[in-house]
C-alpha cells in the first residue's frame, strides 16, 4: 500500500530543513526546531502539518528568516516535503513584503512549488504581484515559468481562490508568452490553465486557443487538445469545431451491454458501433446517468474517411470503491455521445458487492 502523503511530511524532512538553515544562519538552533516542529506531527493531516512547520519558524524578523531560507535551498537539496513549509511560511509571514517574498518564492520554487504560496498574493496586491510572476514568465528556468502560469490558474486545485483571477483577461499575456515553451512541463501548465478559464468563458478560451493556432508553432496542437479536454466531455459546440468535428455529426449503429447488471468492485463491460455521416472527425464520450449524477468519460476519438464509414470499440468501465466518491447500488443509463450529442442509451442495474 502506498506510503500516506502526510507521512512525508515527517521528522525526516523538518531534520532536512534544519540542516540547511543551520549551514547558513548563525545561531540557528537546529535540535530546537525539530523538536518544535517535528513533535506534534503525527496527529496532523497534509496541510495542517504543512502550517505546523512552518509555524516553527516564526519568531526572527521575517526579512532574516526569508534571506535563511533562500540561502537553504542554495546550500543543501530541499525537496517538496522539506521545502513546501518554507514557501508556506513565505505566504502567512511575507504578506507586507511583496517584492522580497515573491523573489524567495522565485529561489524556493525549483525545490519545492510556490503555486499555492503565492495565492495570497495575488489576492492582497493583486496587478503587482502578477506583474512579477510575467517577469518569471520570461525566465530560463522552466520551473519559474511554470510557476507563473499554475500559480494564477483560476481554479488551482488544494489552492484558494483568487476571485479576480476568474474573469478572463488578467493571466492571457503570461498564458500567449508560455503556449508554445520548449518545456512540456510548462505548457501542460499552460492548458490546465486555459481548461480552467474554459469553464467559466468557453467562447473566450477557444477564441484564445484558435489565435495561438494561428501564430503556428511546434507544441500548439497538444496545448489545443489538452485545454480543450473539458469542453469536448460538455459536448461544447465551439470546442469540437476546433478540433475539426462537426457537432452532432454521426450515430450509434448498435450499443451491447455484456450484462444487464454489474456488481460494485466490478467493470461494467460494453461494445458499441458507431457509423460517419461524413469525413472527418467522431470525438466519442460515454456517460453513466443516475438521478441526480451523470457523469461523462473518454471513450475514444476516430476520423472517417468517408460517410457510412463504421468503428466498433469495446470499453470497461470500473465501479471499484474510491476514496473520493461512493457509487449506490441502483438503476442506471449508460449513454454513448458522438460530436456533443447523445445517440444511444440503455438501462443496466448496479448490485451491492
Amino acid at each position: 500500500m502506498a506510503q500516506p502523503l502526510k507521512e512525508l511530511v515527517n521528522a525526516g524532512s523538518v531534520q532536512a530543513l534544519a540542516h540547511g538553515l543551520a549551514q547558513v544562519w548563525p545561531g540557528f538552533d537546529a535540535d530546537a526546531f525539530v523538536r518544535r516542529a517535528a513533535g506534534p506531527l503525527p496527529g496532523l493531516k497534509l496541510k495542517e502539518r504543512v502550517r505546523h512547520v512552518a509555524s516553527a519558524l516564526a519568531g526572527a524578523p521575517f526579512l532574516e528568516t526569508a534571506a535563511a531560507l533562500t540561502e537553504a535551498a542554495r546550500a543543501v537539496k530541499l525537496d517538496l516535503w522539506s521545502g513546501w513549509p518554507a514557501t508556506d511560511y513565505i505566504a502567512v509571514h511575507g504578506l507586507d513584503h511583496l517584492r522580497e517574498s515573491m523573489a524567495a518564492l522565485a529561489v524556493l520554487t525549483p525545490h519545492a512549488t510556490g503555486e499555492f504560496a503565492v495565492r495570497p498574493f495575488l489576492d492582497r496586491h493583486g496587478p503587482d504581484a502578477l506583474a512579477i510572476m510575467y517577469d518569471w514568465a520570461l525566465s530560463p528556468d522552466e520551473h519559474l515559468r511554470r510557476l507563473a502560469s499554475e500559480g494564477s490558474r483560476p481554479r488551482l486545485p488544494w489552492a484558494a481562490r483568487v476571485p479576480w483571477l476568474m474573469s478572463f483577461g488578467p493571466t492571457v499575456p503570461i498564458l500567449s508568452l508560455l503556449h508554445d515553451d520548449p518545456s512540456a512541463y510548462v505548457r501542460r501548465s499552460v492548458a490546465n490553465h486555459v481548461n480552467d478559464l474554459a469553464k467559466d468563458h468557453p467562447g473566450q478560451a477557444v477564441a484564445l486557443l484558435a489565435a495561438w493556432r494561428e501564430q503556428g508553432g511546434s507544441h500548439v496542437e497538444q496545448v489545443l487538445r489538452h485545454a480543450v479536454r473539458g469542453l469536448l466531455r460538455a459536448g461544447d459546440p465551439q470546442a469540437l469545431v476546433l478540433v475539426g468535428a462537426t457537432p452532432g455529426a454521426g450515430s450509434v449503429r448498435a450499443l451491447d451491454l455484456a450484462s444487464p447488471s454489474v456488481a460494485v468492485g466490478e467493470s461494467l463491460r460494453f461494445t458499441v458501433t458507431l457509423a460517419a455521416d461524413a469525413p472527418g472527425p467522431l470525438v466519442l464520450r460515454y456517460a453513466v446517468r443516475r438521478d441526480g449524477s451523470r457523469r461523462v468519460f473518454h471513450l475514444g476519438e476516430r476520423t472517417a474517411e468517408s460517410g457510412g464509414q463504421s468503428f466498433t470499440l469495446s470499453k470497461a468501465h470500473s465501479f471499484r470503491p474510491v476514496t473520493t466518491r461512493s457509487e449506490p447500488p441502483g438503476p442506471r443509463v449508460l449513454e454513448v455521445v458522438v460530436n456533443g450529442v447523445t445517440r444511444a442509451s440503455v438501462p443496466f442495474t448496479l448490485t451491492p458487492a
